[in-house]
């Protein structure tokens, strides 16, 4: 469930409310254009980043909503500053250093609701 909800969020924010803002303030000539997307690779880094995600969830021992949003919004902000600062001091994905801090935001609003529905969910059939 965790990355089914990963999947969604990140379409929604990335794919509709960030479109224009990452048009122009990320290099797009290292993006995909959305027909030539490798639909399967997406999904496959949803579903890992959503077990990755489950397993500190469960060192934490998170239970219930509260601990799922912020485990989850802790992990979205501590691992997009690592993969967005290395991005952005190795390569030209970010034009600015707002558009790393955008990213890092919408990082922590994606992962805090993925905490929240795995940790409501673990243990229970789909």
């Amino acid at each position: 469930m965790g990355g089914l909800t990963y999947f969604i969020l990140g379409w929604l924010i990335y794919g509709i409310v960030l479109n224009a803002f990452m048009q122009n303030n990320f290099n797009q000539c290292a993006a995909r254009p959305e027909d030539a997307m490798i639909w399967w690779a997406m999904i496959v880094a949803s579903l890992v980043l959503a077990h990755f995600l489950t397993l500190v969830l469960k060192w934490t021992n998170a239970k219930g909503i509260l601990n799922g949003l912020k485990t989850g919004g802790l992990f979205g902000l501590l691992f997009g500053i690592s993969v967005d600062l290395s991005n952005y001091s190795m390569s030209t994905t970010f034009n600015n250093l707002s558009a790393v801090i955008a990213d890092v935001f919408a990082w922590v609003i994606i992962q805090a609701p993925v905490g929240m529905v795995i940790v409501l969910t673990w243990g229970k059939a789909d």
